[in-house]
Order: structure tokens, then C-alpha cells, then sequence
């Protein structure tokens, strides 16, 4: 790579990838001692020099376990138009590192389960981001409407997060380029949702409905359900000799007939409705 620096100074994007057996990338702060200890006997190389390609447009890092903690100089290319960050299983970061990449459009982070943060930090970037895709990021939180009035913004994936919000809270001038949005489970409304009551079904189904007026194919192949731990009207049917046919239902589900969408309960067997 340092031969690189001199005959590409202007060099745009890069990848990096998992390195291959007995070669890592040097540790970076706060690093996993097991993980260092297990590879201590590997080649070890230099990924600081990167930072020498200051014209950098797009980074994509698949390294897997060839990286260690936290790397701070990943996060400071000032012209980086696109951040590709997957299955980083060892890298240490933030979203608030985030503001280290000003003129940052499009963001694509799967599977990273050392990755913190608010996805209000990314309200820095909030004139420049057309794309953020979270994914399988677990620690990653805040409240997916703090991003709503972001005037870029076609694409928003947060499935597998933390992240909470509300379907409902989404305004007639919200998220008004919005083209995609995933939502997880822990969003009210998101995909595979547990409502607490019964009576909030309709309104959130109705929030659905409207929603996919404007993002195509929004919700398309969902459910969501009664929850059974904590919705009080959750119960079960107390009949041994029951079958499936005679199950309670308390999934709910979108349905299209023609050219008219609406939504019904279901039970698990999905072959009983209730309209």
C-alpha cells in the first residue's frame, strides 16, 4: 500500500477486505486482548497509511477479524461520499464518529456488533445523507423520527437495531424524499411489532396504510402480533383437543384484493381471519 500512496496520491476509493491466514491489520485503541493474544503470532501490517489518501470519495471495510478496536483515522476523510462498514467483528465505533465525514451521503453498515450510537448523531450530516442502512447492529438506538425532516433522504433501513420510534408520529411533511424504509421490531409498527393492546392496531394499521402511499411497497410481506408477555388482552384457548383451526388470532397481517389494501387478524396457522 505504501507504493500505492506515491502512485495514486488522488486514489478515490478503497477496499479493504479480511486479510488472509496469518496476516491482521495492526490493533487499534482499547483492542480485544483475547483476539490480540489468539493472533499474536500473526504478520501484522499497517492500516494508518490510508490516511495518506486524502481525496478518498468512497471506503469500504469487510476485514472481518483482521481489525481490533477502535481506529479512529477511519473516520476523518473530509471528501468521503460513501461508508461501507461489514462485519467488522472486532472494530470498535460510534455514529458520532461519523462527523469526521461532512459531505457523507451514503452509509451501509451490516453486522457490526461492536458499533454504538444514536442515530440522532447523524443529524451532522443531515443536508449530505440520501442512504443509511443499519443493519444487524444491535447497540445501535435512538428514535427513527429524529431523522424525519433530513431533506435527502431516500433510503432508511434500521432493521435488526435498537432504534424506537413510533409509525404514527409520521408526518404529512416528513421524510418527504423517503423511496425505502425498514424498520425493526422495536419500533412501533416496524416489522414483527407486538402491540401491547388490541385498540392500538387500528390507528397503527391506518399510519401503515397511508405510509405506503408514498413508499412504494412499504411494509410488503410484514406481520405483527398481540403481544403475549405483555399485552393484558393476550389469552390463550384453553382447549386440549383444539386444533390450529381454533386458534385465538392474534396476528395481523396486510391483505390486497385487487387494487384495495387493507389489513386483518390471522391466527399462526394463517388460515383463519378474522376482518
Amino acid at each position: 500500500m505504501r507504493a500505492m500512496v506515491t502512485a495514486l496520491p488522488n486514489l478515490q476509493e478503497i477496499n479493504l477486505h479480511d486479510m488472509e491466514y496469518g496476516h491482521r491489520f495492526v490493533d487499534g485503541e482499547d483492542p480485544d486482548e483475547s483476539m490480540t493474544a489468539a493472533t499474536a503470532n500473526e504478520t501484522i501490517h499497517d492500516i494508518n497509511i490510508i490516511t495518506n489518501f486524502r481525496k478518498l470519495r468512497e471506503l469500504h471495510v469487510h476485514t472481518h477479524s483482521s481489525m481490533n478496536g477502535r481506529c479512529p483515522f477511519l473516520f476523518n476523510f473530509q471528501l468521503l461520499q460513501k461508508f461501507t462498514m461489514f462485519g467488522c467483528f472486532n472494530l470498535k465505533w460510534d455514529l458520532s464518529m461519523l462527523e469526521g465525514m461532512p459531505l457523507l451521503k451514503e452509509l451501509h453498515c451490516y453486522n457490526n456488533k461492536f458499533l454504538t450510537g444514536n442515530i440522532n448523531s447523524l443529524r451532522e450530516l443531515k443536508d449530505t445523507l440520501e442512504k443509511v442502512i443499519i443493519s444487524l447492529c444491535p447497540d445501535v438506538e435512538g428514535n427513527f423520527n429524529d431523522l424525519a425532516d433530513f431533506p435527502r433522504l431516500v433510503k432508511l433501513e434500521l432493521s435488526l437495531t435498537s432504534v424506537s420510534g413510533d409509525i404514527r408520529k409520521i408526518g404529512e411533511k416528513d421524510f418527504l424524499k423517503l423511496e425505502h424504509l425498514g424498520l425493526p421490531d422495536t419500533v412501533c409498527g416496524g416489522r414483527e411489532y407486538e402491540f401491547h393492546r388490541i385498540s392500538d392496531v387500528p390507528e397503527v394499521m391506518h399510519s401503515i396504510h397511508h405510509l405506503r402511499k408514498r413508499v412504494l411497497g412499504f411494509a410488503e410481506g410484514w406481520t405483527w402480533s398481540l403481544s403475549e408477555l405483555l399485552s393484558p388482552d393476550f389469552y390463550h384457548f384453553d382447549n386440549p383437543r383444539a386444533s390450529d383451526l381454533d386458534d385465538v388470532p392474534f396476528f395481523v397481517a396486510m391483505v390486497q384484493v385487487g387494487s384495495r389494501l387493507g389489513w386483518r387478524w390471522e391466527n399462526d396457522a394463517s388460515d383463519q381471519h378474522c376482518k
